[in-house]
């Protein structure tokens, strides 16, 4: 071999290493993502253990509609992109929605339900890392719950919507942020779990009659069955939600002084 080549891939080798020391350094935990992480995996087990208990489940069934609601919003955003008219959005109490639209792409509106809405919990999961980020991430929920009230048609997708809205500003200005990050934090953990417990028990499990994949499978001409769709869709949503926790393991290195530092002149 001669001796430029060997040269060559010799650096190539070396700027390799380089990249996946730099990759490894970036997701290893710093000591306040070792808490965040430990408050998304206490969040996690809260949330399934108090899932299915008979009384304790009633403290997450406003976080459920509101998951719901982020749900519609999603068929509702991606019907706007495809120049549909948005009639309604309604949130039932048995923690159920629907979304009117009249036009749009179907092949795009009826996956963004499970897809679009974990999607938005994983963002939040990864501006939970950050105290500034969070706090654009609270913007940006509140633009959609905003959106939502828009096309509201009942009195408990409205009382959802300004509920949560009144709780982003009243910790926008506790503790400088602090109590909306883990807000935020919460409300992205349970967007993704909720998400992935319907996709598998409306979808893989139970197969429901009727559901955006039965609708999504008639309109693809059943080259795919529902519940196949059902499981492609729960891959992409746990996707998401590893990647929104590895992009703010590498993405938000600061302690939590600086962090509030940083929040501090934002907003005030």
């Amino acid at each position: 071999m001669p001796p430029v080549e060997y040269t060559s891939y010799e650096n190539y080798l070396v700027a390799r290493q380089a990249v996946a020391e730099s990759t490894t350094n970036r997701l290893t935990p710093t000591e306040d993502q070792k808490i965040i992480l430990i408050i998304i995996g206490v969040y996690t087990a809260a949330i399934l253990i108090l899932w299915n208990m008979p009384i304790a489940k009633i403290v997450l069934s406003p976080f459920k509609l509101l998951t719901v609601g982020l749900h519609e919003f999603s068929h509702a955003f991606v019907g706007c992109l495809t120049c549909a008219k948005i009639e309604s959005i309604e949130i039932d109490p048995d923690e159920g929605g629907v979304t009117r639209m009249r036009g749009g792409i179907p092949m795009c509106t009826l996956p963004a339900g499970y897809l679009g809405s974990s999607l938005i919990g994983a963002i939040l999961v990864m501006c939970g890392f950050n105290i500034l980020a969070s706090k654009i991430a609270s913007i940006f929920l509140g633009v959609c719950l905003l959106f939502t009230l828009w096309w509201a048609k009942n009195w408990l997708t409205r009382g959802i919507g300004l509920l949560f809205i009144g709780v982003m500003i009243f910790l926008w200005w506790l503790a400088h942020g602090a109590g909306l990050r883990y807000f935020v934090l919460f409300v992205g953990v349970m967007s993704c779990l909720y998400c992935l417990w319907d996709i598998l028990d409306d979808l893989v499990f139970r197969k429901v009659h009727e559901s955006d994949a039965s609708k999504f499978a008639q309109v693809c001409g059943h080259c795919m069955s529902s519940r196949v769709w059902g499981v492609f869709w729960f891959i992409i949503s746990l996707v998401f939600f590893i990647v929104g926790i590895l992009i703010g393991l590498a993405a938000f290195k600061e302690d939590q002084q600086t962090q509030q530092l940083q929040a501090q002149g934002f907003g005030w």
